[in-house]
């Protein structure tokens, strides 16, 4: 089985073309056994995850996420810029706008080209999802979490969902970020107010157009970076009045762009994806 290795500002996947696969191929390649052996770093290939691009009836193709650890996520912002560009540079959708299936609905991606090559990818994310029946979260439904105290981090965190859950904290300093992420960021993902569990973003605001951020995703661990939570975190600044709708959101891969639109139907992400080198899989 052909596949692609990408990464978005760090964040590497293993994209696979099942399109025209076999059945039977498809399946083996999407098992979560076959996917924690081939993205172990020492003895497979290695990557967060492994994005497998499938026929749609109602887009140009669907992403599934497979992470790391053979969960599958509903969606990955750096993960559908990947998809997006091996789409458009290699796999003959060479135009302006590709829309993509996912987990959280159809996304529509803008290709900023050079000469045939995606130079960035701008995602259209969708609404962000507040509620806490919708992200999801314990608790009445129909309420938003805004500055709760969550007791493992003994902080308050946001609730925001990007189509996959979020849990977003405030801190001091960007030395903080990376530190609670590393001791908190586990408990967090596992913490009982998150049935399906929860994506856990430590943010430093800089100022009000920049953030630092550093993520503990779920199903993976920290990342270099991670779309989704760049977008919640944004989300959750503006909703908190830290920050402008515009910012600039650095995370240890590189820096994403994200507009908030002002009544909140739309989160824009913008960003490169990189491909690095082609290779074969052995099923």
């Amino acid at each position: 089985m052909r596949f692609a290795k990408y990464h978005g500002i760090g964040n590497d996947f293993l994209v696979v073309d099942l399109r025209s696969a076999s059945a039977a191929d498809a399946a083996a390649i999407q098992t979560p056994a076959r996917v924690v052996a081939i993205c172990d770093r020492r003895f497979g290939v290695g990557g967060d995850g492994i994005l497998a691009i499938l026929p749609s009836t109602t887009a140009d193709a669907r992403m599934r996420v497979l992470n790391s650890d053979g969960s599958e996520a509903e969606m990955c912002g750096n993960g559908i810029r990947c998809v997006a560009k091996e789409l458009h540079d290699r796999l003959g959708l060479a135009k302006p706008e590709i829309a993509i299936e996912t987990g959280a609905g159809r996304l529509l991606c803008t290709i900023d080209a050079t000469n045939g090559i995606a130079d960035s990818v701008t995602v259209r994310m969708g609404a962000p999802r507040l509620l806490r029946a919708e992200i999801p979260m314990t608790g009445p439904g129909g309420e938003r979490c805004l500055e709760q105290v969550l007791d493992v981090t003994t902080r308050p965190v946001t609730g925001v969902s990007m189509g996959n859950p979020h849990a977003i904290t405030f801190v001091d300093s960007h030395d903080a970020a990376r530190a609670m992420a590393e001791t908190v960021g586990p408990r967090v993902e596992l913490h009982p107010w998150f049935p399906a569990r929860t994506n856990a973003e430590f943010a430093f605001v800089k100022s009000r157009d920049e953030i630092d951020l550093v993520v503990w995703e779920r199903g993976c661990g920290i990342t270099m970076a991670c779309g989704t939570g760049a977008c919640a975190t944004a989300v959750a600044a503006v909703l908190t009045g830290r920050t402008d709708h515009a910012v600039r959101v650095n995370l240890p891969g590189g820096t994403l762009a994200i507009e908030v639109l002002p009544d909140l139907s739309n989160v824009l992400m913008t960003g490169p994806a990189t491909h690095v080198f082609d290779g074969e899989l052995a099923l």
